[in-house]
């Protein structure tokens, strides 16, 4: 659980006789779960950044920012929109840390950070992996299909919506009455990943490139949308189970069908 105590003074962090103990509780629960998990997302975010910067420097540009440009004003709605963003989906942390309460480690402390764990691993490997394939001269005019992009189309927004709701799950002891309040943040992250900002603009945008290639087509029947599987298991499902339990959803073979439909 992520949680800020005020009951030891910052001298007992790590060496203290707060009571009988010569290891203050409450440092180790600050330890564990406030500066591993601090660390680890600064390291994530600078691997975030230093992609960024290499894309920029190698590229010259990054086109998804084009149309905004030479607008301030849609500009200032994008990155306006990115702080309502962070604010909402870290929601829980903000609960957590501003309440008094002192529970002990509970299973969905545990449970909530392995999914934040996986998550930010996921993420940070797909992006690695996806960088390297933009980066490589053999991948022009293809789709990404190594790593773990072999095994889901988008597992860097799985990744972050599996560490999102990590970082629900370990908030639950703590939260109640009305800050139940703060399932909004995993839910809309969830919901603008899967049919606003993520998986809808990138599906159609390579529809419309590669849905007049058969080997294409066979790549999205075998690959899950979202969740990382097995090709071997994930081809051979029928496909009302991929839309009800992983996230394949008729609005991501929209601009598919409309090439075949055109070839027809």
């Amino acid at each position: 659980m992520l949680l800020l105590t005020t009951k030891c003074s910052i001298s007992s962090l790590y060496l203290t006789d707060c009571g009988s103990c010569s290891i203050c509780p409450y440092s180790v629960q600050l330890m564990l779960f406030v500066t591993v998990p601090l660390m680890c997302n600064i390291f994530s975010k600078l691997c975030f950044c230093d992609t960024m910067v290499i894309r920029i420097l190698r590229w010259g540009e990054d086109k998804r920012y084009d149309r905004m440009r030479h607008n301030v004003g849609n500009l200032a709605v994008f990155f306006i929109f990115q702080g309502l963003w962070v604010w909402t989906v870290t929601l829980p942390v903000t609960v957590v840390n501003a309440s008094d309460k002192d529970p002990s480690i509970q299973a969905e402390d545990i449970i909530g950070w392995i999914m934040w764990f996986l998550g930010t691993i996921v993420e940070i490997l797909a992006d690695k992996d996806k960088f390297s394939f933009k980066n490589s001269p053999e991948s022009k005019g293809k789709w990404c299909e190594i790593g773990l992009w072999k095994y889901s189309r988008h597992p860097n927004y799985f990744g972050d919506i599996l560490l999102t709701w990590g970082y629900f799950v370990a908030s639950l002891p703590i939260i109640e009455g009305a800050e139940w309040l703060v399932l909004i943040g995993p839910v809309f992250l969830t919901l603008l990943l899967l049919f606003v900002s993520g998986l809808t603009i990138l599906e159609k945008s390579g529809d419309k490139k590669f849905g007049n290639v058969e080997a294409y087509r066979v790549y999205k029947k075998r690959t899950s949308a979202l969740i990382p599987l097995p090709r071997s298991i994930y081809g051979n499902l029928p496909y009302w189970f991929k839309a009800v339990f992983l996230f394949e959803f008729p609005i991501y073979n929209r601009y598919l069908n409309r090439n075949r439909t055109k070839l027809g």
